[in-house]
């Protein structure tokens, strides 16, 4: 997903609990895509990132997360 420098640099290494994209238009699909990523290799979700994870699934109804397994 193409951001701005300034967004890039907002985010660091930070995860949903500590950082969300500035656009709401975009919260459905970065929300579906982190979760894409954690389930194809296996890491591990800490609680504060599991429940705004499930917050923002919560306002996504219709939102596939699709992944495929890491070999």
């Amino acid at each position: 997903m193409a951001v701005t420098a300034a967004s890039n640099r907002s985010k660091g290494d930070k995860d949903p609990f500590e950082w969300l994209p500035p656009s709401p238009e975009a919260l459905c699909r970065y929300g579906a895509e982190w979760t894409a990523t954690k389930l194809r290799w296996g890491l591990a979700v800490d609680e504060a990132e599991r429940d705004r994870l499930l917050d923002i699934a919560a306002g996504c109804g219709g939102t596939d997360v699709e992944f495929t397994s890491a070999p």
